[in-house]
């Protein structure tokens, strides 16, 4: 009775480790394809596409995506950073935080008006992460920055579905 409990507590103790700790990727910005996704070049000099976790901005053809994209560019571009992630997305992207500077990058696109928060995904974000995102959207909003300047943005989720129900 003791040992299967033992064995029980182990179990539970590594499953919960395994979803709190994160895989650090460390490198320099080397491409920027819009105002969510960019490209990292590490130490091996092995390049790796990142998604930026907890945010969706703009496509390159919606308006403000490319303001979106250069608004990016210049947090992150050229820069040494490291991406904090847990896993990958459908098309072999690493989801991530990036942070540069001790600054993330991806609460800085909310915060400029240059993204929103993806509440779709935002349950894979920590607690924290989630509140500080959806504060952001809301702050950037009511101060009618970036994209909210607009008078009625759609968001990309919504823009790619209209696409895709037009092809």
């Amino acid at each position: 009775m003791k040992s299967g409990y033992i064995r029980t507590l182990f179990i539970v103790m590594l499953l919960l480790s395994g979803q709190s700790s994160a895989d650090l990727l460390r490198g320099r910005v080397v491409g920027v394809a819009d105002g969510d996704t960019v490209t990292v070049l590490n130490v091996s000099n092995v390049q790796h596409k990142i998604r930026l976790m907890g945010i969706d901005a703009p496509e390159k053809k919606m308006p403000y995506g490319q303001r979106s994209k250069e608004h990016l560019s210049q947090l992150v571009f050229g820069k040494q950073v490291a991406v904090e992630y847990h896993k990958k997305d459908r098309y072999g992207r690493i989801v991530g935080k990036i942070e540069v500077n001790g600054s993330d990058a991806n609460l800085g696109q909310i915060q400029a008006g240059m993204a929103w928060h993806y509440k779709q995904y935002e349950r894979e974000q920590p607690e924290e992460d989630r509140r500080v995102y959806s504060m952001a959207e809301m702050d950037a909003h009511n101060a009618r920055a970036g994209l909210w300047a607009a008078p009625d943005p759609v968001p990309p989720w919504d823009w790619r579905k209209q696409q895709r129900s037009r092809d």
